[in-house]
């Protein structure tokens, strides 16, 4: 079959698989494949550049992972100086600015005016050298685990487009695990990396509080949540990601990650779990997957073991007030994105969690309080330990509509609470943590993640695991499934 139609059945209308590999200036290479091959003139910076805004317009019109795109680009010649991933065309998500561009956070309730200048992390995420093409949609200012909407089209999973493609980094992950970038930009205030990345079958790592600059949408809040990267199909592309950033701002509070380029000899003790610490089981399918993964690693060396952490059993309720307190301000102070901002135009999941926390504001001390003390508890689970191994989500990706904004308020929350049950923890305490996917799949074929979590700080020893399980069985590509 020669088209990309033929290949992935997408004349018929029905759920899909959809990508766009195929031969032309990026071939089936990540992005230090492609920076390579700019340095050693194999490929040039506008040709990658054409080669990926084609491969958009291919998926775009079955995926919808786009926002808006930018005029087009007029990459810089590479030299010595040029940045790791000098060349590679990508985007940027709609929740940072980027000079030109509206932001518009994925919302309905205003319009959004060009930015007038780089966000910081975008001017950080620019010095890699890569060649931002546009921006990604998001869910409604990030508050969602799926990007969709009440009144336009969500944004679909390309191994199967009945599904979700996770959020809040949902348009990113779309068209990375599709192969029409081969690095995103993403961000992470609850899972909004790792979840994506779960659901598209792509590496997402949830760097350490304070490892790149600071979110300009959080650093001014009680609790700091958001952490800034990338998503992508190889290890060593967000591994190159993070030195790279590095070399334009490091945090002298935290040890350097440097260039990781592989598995080392080091070998592990690695706790694991299966349910969530607040109680939500997984379903079979997910506990399979971290079952395998914990086999592997004993196959490869490593000291695995159960493990529990004893966290405050109030921490999903505050975490979700926290949620609440985050989408009352935005209400509040909306008109300083868009003169025509109008609360009432946000969407149900926004409304539900703004007119909820109107009804609990006082007890904010008490959740700011209990939240910041889950460091301890955390820090408990890792004594004796290197790593913990958990699920991403508590199920794989859902169908389209499950998650919708649009679901009624409370049945919503149940069905978000049953999902999302292990990436918050990190968010608050501020350690890092990277999604893999693993070597199980749904009975549908759809990726499953497996997370593995540190201490603050240890980038460099999740990037070793994780060079190790990709070394030991190389991760399904979409495009030979």
């Amino acid at each position: 079959m020669s088209t990309f139609e033929e290949q992935t059945g997408a004349r018929t209308g029905e759920p899909t698989r959809v990508h766009a590999f195929r031969d032309d200036a990026l071939g089936e290479h990540d992005a230090v494949g492609l920076a390579a091959a700019i340095r050693r003139g194999e490929v040039g910076t506008v040709e990658a550049a054409r080669a990926a805004a084609e491969r958009v317009r291919i998926v775009e019109k079955h995926l919808h992972a786009v926002q808006v795109h930018a005029d087009p680009p007029t990459p810089a010649p590479v030299t010595a100086d040029s940045g790791l991933l000098a060349g590679v065309p990508t985007f940027v998500k709609d929740n940072t600015d980027f000079a030109g561009l509206p932001t518009g956070h994925g919302s309905a309730a205003f319009v959004p005016a060009p930015a007038r200048k780089h966000a910081p992390f975008t001017r950080q995420f620019a010095s890699t050298g890569v060649t931002v093409l546009g921006k990604t949609r998001l869910p409604e200012f990030g508050f969602s685990p799926t990007t969709e909407y009440e009144g336009a089209e969500p944004v679909r999973n390309p191994w199967n487009t009945g599904y979700s493609a996770g959020g809040s980094s949902g348009g990113a992950a779309a068209l990375v695990a599709a192969g029409a970038v081969p690095v995103a930009h993403a961000n992470d205030g609850g899972g909004s990396i790792r979840i994506p990345a779960a659901c598209c079958g792509l590496v997402g790592l949830k760097p350490t509080r304070g490892r790149v600059v600071a979110n300009a949408q959080s650093r001014q809040l009680p609790l700091d949540l958001v952490a800034d990267g990338i998503v992508s199909r190889s290890v060593r592309d967000t591994a190159t990601f993070l030195a790279a950033a590095e070399r334009h701002w490091r945090n002298p509070g935290l040890p350097p990650v440097g260039l990781v380029e592989g598995p080392s000899d080091r070998r592990l003790r690695i706790g694991f779990l299966c349910d969530s610490p607040s109680g939500v089981p997984s379903d079979s399918a997910t506990q399979a997957a971290v079952m395998e993964t914990v086999a592997r690693l004993e196959h490869l060396g490593h000291t695995v073991e159960p493990v529990e952490i004893a966290i405050d059993p109030r921490f999903t309720g505050d975490f979700l007030t926290y949620w609440g307190m985050l989408s009352f301000l935005i209400g509040v102070t909306g008109r300083g994105l868009g003169q025509d901002f109008d609360r009432r135009r946000m969407d149900g999941l926004s409304r539900g969690l703004r007119e909820e926390y109107v009804r609990n504001w006082h007890r904010t001390p008490g959740v700011l309080r209990r939240l910041k003390r889950t460091k301890e508890a955390y820090a408990a689970a890792f004594r004796g330990l290197d790593l913990l191994l958990s699920p991403v989500l508590a199920h794989p990706a859902p169908p389209i509509g499950h998650l919708n904004p649009a679901v009624p308020y409370r049945t919503l929350v149940e069905r978000i609470l049953a999902y999302v049950a292990f990436t918050p923890v990190d968010n608050v305490v501020g350690t890092p943590s990277i999604s893999l996917p693993s070597a199980t799949a749904t009975e549908e074929g759809m990726p499953i993640g497996v997370m593995f979590s540190g201490r603050p700080g240890s980038e460099r020893t999740l990037l070793d695991i994780a060079f190790g399980l990709e070394s030991d069985r190389p991760f399904r590509r979409i495009q030979d499934v």
